[in-house]
């Protein structure tokens, strides 16, 4: 839903209704009854009746819009929360004069229009926004009330967040590319929760001026600036963290310029691929140095997947199970690897895509083909830790330690067992990773050293990147070039690394969801000085769906 500053008419506190929108005003109650007792007539159940749904509705948006909080607050299914919330509305965000009108109803979901004057020491603007709020039936009494969430106040609002007018906690910044253009959410709507994440990271350090505001404030803001213990538990909570936002802004602050990594044209070309997708997310690194491109998702304005996604790898988790099976000699490029059909281990039974099998082939036969049961096959000989050491170790996953400038999610390879164990070493069981962290294990395998991707120099605040602890030999870097090289002129990959050139290599990926009827589709690969991955959720075969988006991120790139 749009938040847009609009002309708002009338002082008076209304509810809009109907043809003409005539204005109206209902007393307490949840309209859900004639004031009968309970004993003159059975208790009502069932789904709220469209009457039932239009006057509880009705009712709940005239009490709030009258600055009756407690009433408006008792015609919900939590009167405690919904009371907080209210209050704080008017009190923390200076929110006035709210005109609510309500929409078409559909089913028991009702949306409406809110529009409100914001105002703070002498300074007003007007806020247009649209919401929704759900009617649902009390099983005690019958009776229908509005089923409370934050988001009927405001839809960016989620549990313990707080809609706070006054002067910005956190100076504006003007992000620029690392040509020194600026950078935008109008420009680059994927960057829009990630300009918010440097704001309120750099916003203080850029040099700026804090202006007056009404934003969302964060329930995990607390964290942000707490004790030590805090804020450390803060850094491992990355993954679900969401910066503030304003939502408007009565005075400009003085904003000071941060520079990025973040290349226009490699952004813009992210753009448009993601934009042509449902649920794709792209990232594209540097190698050589670890520096962030680009970044984008197929749905701009919600959680950035890209970043912090946590999304089972499916094959492309065979580039790190590789490197371990290289060192331990479990497999060498051109040795003989068996590729049965089928490999049962830990009480699973596990086959490959289609069934296929390989018969007298090679480890390089069976990683161009991606083949599970290659994989698989090994499981007996590895330890139950094995995986996740080399994740940690060589490729700098999964340690919770990452610092990009944002909010990210490190990757996530845990200890398991049997069965559970063996899906790891095919991206599955318990594996977690996103496009930036499969950006970074092809970064890897191309400079032969962990570098942990950033999108703003650690100059900036001293702060220090992530390293590994080891690197992987010559050989097995070799090794692991040379197997990517072949998927992507022979292998999976071939389609989509078409006329790329030599300097190149490429690893496919299919992760099973359940109740998705497609799997995910993932791409990762790296030519020259650039590395991308992709993931297209619900999009079959990475060759198909997450590898055109890879390739024009490769060709873009140069």
């Amino acid at each position: 839903m749009k938040v847009h500053p609009g002309v708002l008419g009338g002082a008076a506190a209304v509810v809009v209704c109907g043809v003409g929108a005539a204005a109206f005003a209902l007393s307490g109650g949840s309209g859900s009854g004639d004031g009968s007792s309970v004993d003159e007539k059975p208790v009502a159940s069932g789904p709220p009746k469209p009457a039932e749904v239009r006057s509880t509705a009705r009712a709940f948006l005239t009490a709030w819009a009258e600055g009756d909080a407690a009433r408006a607050a008792a015609l919900t299914d939590d009167p405690t929360a919904a009371k907080q919330a209210l209050t704080s509305y008017r009190k923390d965000g200076h929110l006035t004069k709210p005109r609510l009108t309500p929409g078409k109803r559909s089913g028991a979901d009702m949306p409406f229009k809110a529009a409100a004057t914001v105002s703070y020491e002498g300074k007003s603007k007007p806020l247009s926004y649209e919401s929704e709020l759900t009617v649902v039936r009390r099983k005690s009494d019958g009776k229908t009330l509005v089923g409370w969430r934050p988001s009927v106040l405001h839809p960016e609002l989620k549990q313990g967040d707080r809609l706070v007018t006054g002067e910005a906690g956190d100076p504006p910044i003007k992000a620029v590319d690392r040509d020194g253009a600026a950078l935008t959410a109008a420009k680059y709507p994927s960057l829009g929760t990630v300009l918010d994440g440097l704001r309120e990271k750099y916003g203080k350090k850029a040099g700026g001026k804090a202006g007056v505001e009404l934003r969302v404030v964060r329930a995990d803001s607390k964290k942000k600036s707490g004790s030590a213990e805090a804020k450390q538990k803060s850094a491992k909570d990355d993954a679900k963290s969401t910066p503030d936002k304003t939502l408007l802004t009565l005075s400009p602050g003085t904003p000071g310029t941060l520079k990025t990594t973040f290349s226009g044209s490699l952004q813009s070309a992210a753009e448009r691929e993601t934009t042509k997708r449902q649920r794709a997310s792209v990232v594209v690194v540097k190698p050589s140095t670890g520096e962030i491109l680009a970044a984008a998702n197929s749905r701009p304005g919600g959680f950035n997947t890209a970043f912090q996604g946590s999304i089972a790898p499916g094959s492309t988790m065979k580039v790190i199970s590789s490197s371990m099976l290289l060192e331990k000699k479990l497999a060498g490029v051109d040795k003989k690897h068996p590729c049965p059909k089928y490999v049962t281990y830990g009480g699973w039974k596990f086959q490959n895509d289609d069934k296929f099998q390989i018969k007298d082939g090679t480890f390089r036969a069976s990683f161009a083909r991606s083949c599970n049961t290659a994989f698989i096959s090994q499981a007996k000989k590895l330890e139950n830790d094995s995986l996740t050491k080399q994740a940690q170790e060589v490729f700098g996953l999964g340690r919770d330690n990452w610092s990009i400038g944002v909010s990210s999610f490190d990757g996530a390879v845990p200890v398991q067992s049997d069965a559970q164990m063996a899906a790891s070493l095919i991206g599955q069981g318990g594996v977690r990773m996103n496009p930036l962290n499969m950006a970074s294990v092809a970064a890897t395998v191309k400079s032969g050293t962990f570098r942990q991707p950033y999108l703003v120099s650690p100059d900036v605040d001293d702060r220090e990147l992530a390293t590994a602890s080891r690197k992987m030999s010559g050989s097995t870097a070799s090794a692991l070039r040379d197997l990517m090289h072949y998927t992507a002129v022979a292998g999976t990959a071939m389609e989509p690394m078409s006329g790329l050139g030599s300097d190149m290599g490429a690893k496919t990926g299919s992760a099973e969801v359940d109740g998705q009827k497609k799997p995910n589709g993932w791409f990762t690969a790296y030519r020259g000085d650039l590395a991308s991955a992709a993931v297209v959720q619900e999009g079959g075969h990475g060759g198909d769906s997450a590898g055109p988006v890879v390739r024009a991120m490769l060709k873009a790139g140069g």
